[in-house]
């Protein structure tokens, strides 16, 4: 579940619930994004490391523009809370 809690130009906030979700496929998007984790767990995996990122409570990344990212895993046992913050010239509204 995806909530838009600010959007200006170039800036969009978002807050993101998962119940065990990941992603069907790799993001590359053309804006940057800062994204932390408020409660839950979650691994994230970027195309060039070998390794998932595990991520819990506190914990953040920022993605620059076009490195290819996925949410590998969410805890399925309690809801990962994500706040993502996109920003740069290519950012727009969600709706």
């Amino acid at each position: 579940m995806f909530t838009e809690l600010v959007s200006a130009p170039h800036l969009r906030v978002e807050r993101i619930v998962s119940t065990g979700q990941s992603s069907a496929g790799w993001f590359d998007q053309a804006w940057s994004e800062w994204v932390i984790v408020l409660s839950g767990e979650a691994e994230v995996v970027f195309e060039d490391e070998a390794e998932p990122r595990r991520l819990q409570p506190g914990d953040y990344v920022l993605i620059v523009p076009h490195r290819r990212h996925r949410v590998a895993w969410t805890d399925p046992s309690k809801p990962t809370v994500w706040l993502a913050v996109h920003f740069g010239d290519e950012v727009s509204s969600s709706s």
